[in-house]
């Protein structure tokens, strides 16, 4: 029996980062996260090739506004050790 597909959910501020910032560049990483779980789903279970649906937060009009696939394993967030970053550790 084949495993189900599974489709992943990431919310993004539109402000910060759009959907029109991820089709301009082709693919970007996801930096920033410090929820445990969410690193945690990021880091262990997401893998290349998954869909994923975009969803954007915070602002006029919340909802999903497009798909994209995960393009590579995890890789450590490099934000966590640059002190000017507002996601420093």
């Amino acid at each position: 029996m084949k495993t189900p597909e599974r489709i992943w959910l990431v919310k993004t501020e539109p402000d910060v980062f759009s959907i029109e910032d991820l089709e301009k560049r082709g693919r970007e990483g996801w930096d920033g996260v410090r929820n445990y779980q969410a690193r945690n789903t990021l880091r262990d279970e997401m893998q290349p090739g998954d869909p994923v649906l975009v969803y954007h937060s915070s602002c006029a009009v919340p909802g999903a506004v497009g798909l994209a696939r995960v393009d590579s394993a995890a890789l450590p967030d490099p934000s966590q050790f640059d002190p000017g970053s507002d996601y420093h550790d």
